[in-house]
């Protein structure tokens, strides 16, 4: 099968990545290597002499490169954006641009190009405060930050592009999604790098906060067995774990990961945007793929931990 992995040098983009070539699939790997955060280029390396790997630099607002991207694909999944509510909130244009824009752009170089299946990314982050726990798929979507709707206005491109034009997609909506190779502005890692540095982990808020953190093996699980399922038909899909923790036992659990049972938090205030709660319903997931999350959070952090002192800390 000839895929295209949008975004291919990042967190999720590169694992999957290596998941299709593992499994003999052709990939061709678009990302515009922007300068959000750097390193990202050690992810693909080790397949830059396979020839079933491909590497453009392309960036997804040139839809002439896209197109020419997508050519002869089956299935394209579309990891790429600019991923951060924080950023968002202090610049709302790069996240319509990237998110949105890049979406749009993306369905209509797929539909040009006669691509048969479009995995989009979208984040639990639509639901904002969500009215109901866990979230499910038809509940109320209340985005309280740019990037959530950004991503909302792409899951409505996917559903129309669907209706109009007949481009089978599906909107995964993934929750805390963690692991190796994970972003350098995320919690997780952030925690775990400053108790390594023997530093307070930071806390925004009072750490009560809770969070459906879904480990990355399964994040890519799921969207590999999107390209084959029964058609999605444009809808909106849970990936999250089903279970919920809160931020305080995520730190004391890396700190505890780390030796570092010593260091105390400090509390900030809370950030905008941050959402207080999210817990996903993934029972749609389980009937449609036939996906079971399989690495709970202990587990799930301790394998972070043990990357993040090998190879994580660059």
């Amino acid at each position: 099968m000839r895929t295209v992995v949008t975004g291919a040098a990042g967190f999720i983009g590169s694992t999957l990545t290596d998941l299709l070539l593992s499994e003999g699939h052709e990939v061709i790997a678009v990302d515009n290597f922007d300068d959000y955060y750097s390193g990202k280029m050690r992810f693909l390396s080790r397949h830059l002499g396979n020839d079933a790997f491909r590497l453009k630099e392309v960036d997804i607002l040139d839809i002439d490169a896209l197109r020419q991207s997508f050519e002869d694909a089956e299935v394209v999944f579309h990891l790429a954006a600019q991923a951060g509510v924080r950023i968002s909130v202090k610049d709302p244009l790069r996240s319509h641009h990237a998110n949105t824009t890049g979406t749009l752009n993306v369905l209509l170089a797929a539909r040009d190009e006669g691509v048969r299946r479009v995995v989009s990314s979208s984040s639990s982050s639509v639901y904002g405060n969500a009215v109901r726990l866990p979230a499910g798929e038809g509940d109320l979507t209340v985005p309280i930050s740019p990037y959530a709707a950004s991503k909302l206005a792409a899951e409505y491109y996917c559903s129309l592009f669907y209706k109009l034009y007949g481009l089978e997609s599906v909107s995964l909506r993934y929750f805390t999604v963690y692991g190796p190779r994970q972003r350098p502005d995320m919690a997780i890692r952030i925690f775990t790098d400053r108790a390594l540095d023997g530093k307070r982990p930071q806390i925004f808020g009072d750490g009560e906060q809770t969070r459906d953190f879904t480990f990355i093996t399964d994040v890519v699980d799921a969207i590999r067995r999107c390209a084959d399922c029964p058609d999605p038909k444009g809808e909106p899909l849970n990936v999250c774990s089903g279970s919920t923790v809160s931020v305080n036992q995520v730190v004391r659990s890396i700190l505890k990961s780390v030796g570092r049972e010593d260091l105390e938090p400090e509390y900030l205030p809370p950030q905008p945007g941050d959402v207080d709660h999210t817990w996903g319903d993934n029972s749609k997931a389980k009937r449609l793929l036939g996906w079971e999350p399989k690495v709970m959070i202990d587990e799930g952090l301790r394998r972070f931990v043990d990357w993040y002192k090998k190879e994580g800390k660059v």
